[in-house]
C-alpha cells in the first residue's frame, strides 16, 4: 500500500470519527448528567434543552409536576406512577449547579417510600422520553390535570418544545 493511500485511508477514518462523535451529541439539548459542586452525581440538576433551562435528574431526564398535586401531596399513583415515575432519592437529595438547595425536600409517598420535591412540587420523570433532553411530557394532559417541566426557580415552564416531534398519545 503506498503512503498516498494509507494518508487517504487515515483521513477517511478521521472524518468518519468525527462524523459519529457529532451525531452522538444530539439535537435534544444538554445532556450532561448534574454534578454537585465537589464533582459527584447530584440528584437533580438544571440542564438547557429545547424549552430553556429545566430540571433534570442524575441521568440528564426532564423532571416535571403535576397540576393535579396539592401541595407537597402527590396524587399520582398506580397506572400513573407508572407512566410518570417519581423521584426517588436515597437518602438526602443533592442538587448540581444551578438548583436552589433551599427548594429541595422530600416527602413520603404512600408505599411509604421517599419522592423528591423541588419548591414544594412533588417531581417526576415521563416514560415517553426516552433520552436526555427529550420534553414529551410537557403539557400533556393525563390522569386529570396537565404536566409541565420545572424551571430552576421551581415553577412550571410554559410555552412548548422547539421541535415537537409527536405526543405519547394521551
Amino acid at each position: 500500500m503506498s503512503r498516498t493511500s494509507i494518508i487517504s485511508l487515515s483521513s477517511a477514518a478521521l472524518l468518519v470519527l468525527a462524523a459519529l462523535a457529532l451525531a452522538g451529541c444530539g439535537g435534544g439539548g444538554s445532556a450532561a448528567r448534574p454534578t454537585t459542586e465537589d464533582g459527584r452525581p447530584a440528584t437533580l440538576g438544571v440542564a438547557n434543552d429545547n424549552l430553556g433551562k429545566v430540571l433534570v435528574n442524575s441521568q440528564g431526564r426532564t423532571l416535571y409536576l403535576f397540576k393535579k398535586d396539592s401541595g407537597t401531596m402527590s396524587n399520582c399513583t398506580g397506572a400513573c406512577a407508572t407512566d410518570w415515575p417519581p423521584l426517588r432519592a436515597n437518602g438526602k437529595p443533592t442538587v448540581g449547579t444551578g438548583t436552589n438547595a433551599s427548594l429541595v425536600g422530600t416527602i413520603m409517598r404512600t408505599d411509604g417510600k421517599p419522592q423528591v420535591t423541588y419548591n414544594n412540587h412533588p417531581v417526576y420523570l415521563f416514560v415517553g422520553d426516552g433520552k436526555a433532553g427529550d420534553t414529551k411530557g410537557q403539557g400533556v394532559s393525563a390522569f386529570g390535570a396537565s404536566w409541565f417541566a420545572l424551571s430552576p426557580a421551581g415553577n412550571q415552564v410554559s410555552g412548548q418544545p422547539a421541535s415537537s416531534g409527536g405526543g405519547y398519545g394521551y
